[in-house]
């Protein structure tokens, strides 16, 4: 299924939005509308409003709304609804094992007083319970791409009578690590389908791909991609590395609330979870080297109040729905700007008021520049103080950071292929090459040989200091033809390959074989 562009919202969609007060008029069956209300569910969120009619039509749709505003259900209800007067199955691909038990629980909440069944496809679970399920012929399938790809391989699960398809968090099912799973998974649905998208991000790039998968879908946007709530409240430290804790163990002293926070990488999490233990603090950690039961004991147990601090990487910034989240911090930038807008989604959901703080290096500025043009405002930028830094103050900030990072460099030397431990230079007076070490800066400069010692020549093993060049490990000495006919000094200063710079030799491997170095050696 394919679709050249992608329509606006139809006009039907924004009048109801104004008019709509209740799940009343939506197209929703009366079965649902009394489980509905046996839930308290009365008002319909603005992406509830507008998908929910035109998913029971049977079109294809993109989904664009904050996190935390009921995305779930705007799939949820009409899949259930069309399947329950329809034949087929339903299938919801999600990113996390944590966001697919999310939808599953919700799922069976409004449909378990209608005979629904559900199984659920994620790694780290054992494959015996997940085969049981689909004994039971279920009617929707909720899965991770890469346990429902390991399913289909073994012909446990067959997707020929998927009549309706869901994507979650869809910027990051179609990023380019889910890609070849997702296309594999396309290819085993009919294509004669529906397919709904839902994420709080949709890049333009995403959106290309997307529109390959879908026929003439509509796209209903709530809020512009990359919308952060508007009932959180933003603010961002300026501080140096070393001073992040003792600034989160005051944060954490003058709130009460649960904290979520995140980082870039795991062994982060779990460093900084044991010294926030350390600290007095109750937390836990969720990342992908955590066991599933693990993840939700952790999970769980936050939920409940049992960890009072939740550390985690961006695993759980993918819809996880903890209720009552007062503070998101983040410990760490995130690598994507996109991935901001779903880290402090955790707060301020369901019409409260939340705070997301993040720290950011001196270095980061750029980082920071890249979020306010994604969401579009201008983000409260303090120092650790809390006094407010100026748009001067961060230029001067910047400055400082790229200063820092400059005399950071210099003091190593440089970079590039030397590493920083040598550098080269052609001497002006002489005309020569010289090398010369940073650390060693004035010292006596020595010209720069082939080999620096010229009485071992050919003779000498590999592996020795001698045979290799100055600021690259390893590797065999002699740089050119003329270096190994004659290892005088004489032919290496006269050899007229000297100073070609389109005589560069190819870029070969440190670690060369003996063999290799004979059979170098017998070429010329």
């Amino acid at each position: 299924m394919s679709g050249d562009k992608i329509s606006s919202p139809i006009p039907i969609m924004m009048k109801t939005q104004t008019e709509a007060l209740s799940f009343n008029g939506l197209g929703i069956a009366p079965k649902l509308l009394d489980i509905l209300a046996g839930l308290n569910y009365f008002t319909p969120t603005p992406i509830q409003l507008q998908s929910i009619p035109t998913s029971l039509e049977g079109k294809d749709l993109v989904g664009i709304a904050q996190t935390g505003t009921g995305k779930t259900l705007a799939f949820g209800i009409p899949m259930i609804q069309l399947l329950a007067t329809n034949k087929g199955k339903g299938l919801v691909v999600l990113p996390t094992r944590e966001l697919a038990l999310q939808v599953d629980e919700h799922l069976r909440i409004i449909g378990n007083k209608i005979g629904l069944r559900t199984a659920v496809l994620i790694g780290g679970e054992a494959m015996g319970r997940q085969l049981g399920a689909l004994k039971r012929n279920p009617h929707i399938i909720v899965a991770t791409p890469g346990r429902l790809a390991d399913h289909a391989k073994r012909g446990t699960v067959k997707l020929n009578d998927v009549k309706i398809l869901v994507l979650d968090e869809a910027d990051m099912m179609l990023d380019m690590g889910f890609l070849p799973q997702i296309k594999e998974i396309l290819k085993l649905v009919p294509k004669e389908r529906q397919t709904m998208l839902f994420s709080a991000t949709m890049p333009n790039q995403i959106m290309k791909i997307a529109t390959e998968y879908m026929a003439l879908p509509i796209r209903i946007e709530v809020a512009p991609a990359g919308t952060a709530a508007e009932n959180v409240e933003q603010e961002i430290i300026i501080i140096d590395r070393d001073s992040k804790f003792p600034q989160l163990k005051k944060i954490l002293e003058e709130t009460k609330g649960s904290v979520l926070m995140f980082c870039r990488t795991k062994h982060s999490v779990k460093n900084l979870t044991q010294k926030i233990r350390l600290a007095g603090f109750s937390a836990t950690e969720i990342h992908s080297n955590r066991s599933l039961v693990q993840r939700r004991t952790a999970l769980n147990g936050f939920k409940l109040g049992q960890f009072r601090v939740l550390v985690a990487t961006d695993i759980a910034a993918r819809g996880i729905d903890v209720k009552g989240i007062e503070l998101v911090i983040n410990y760490d930038l995130p690598e994507n700007s996109e991935d901001y807008v779903h880290r402090i989604g955790r707060t301020g959901r369901a019409g409260k008021s939340g705070k997301a703080i993040s720290f950011a290096l001196p270095s980061q500025m750029r980082d920071i520049r890249d979020i306010e043009r994604l969401i579009k405002k201008t983000l409260n930028v303090t120092r650790p103080n809390g006094e407010a830094l100026d748009p001067a103050g961060m230029k001067q900030a910047f400055a400082r950071a790229t200063l820092e990072k400059y005399v950071e460099r210099k003091a190593r030397g440089g970079g590039g292929r030397t590493g920083g431990r040598v550098t080269h230079r052609i001497d002006s007076h002489t005309n020569s090459r010289m090398y010369h070490s940073p650390k060693t800066e004035g010292a006596s400069q020595k010209p720069y040989r082939a080999f620096s010692k010229p009485d071992r020549g050919l003779n000498s093993k590999p592996g020795n200091s001698f045979d290799r060049k100055p600021g690259k490990p390893g590797g065999f000495g002699g740089r050119f033809k003329k270096d190994y006919e004659d290892n005088s000094n004489a032919a290496v200063e006269n050899s007229p390959d000297r100073y070609n710079p389109y005589n560069k030799p190819k870029k070969r491997s440190a670690n060369r074989t003996f063999s290799r170095w004979q059979d170098r050696k017998k070429s010329y």
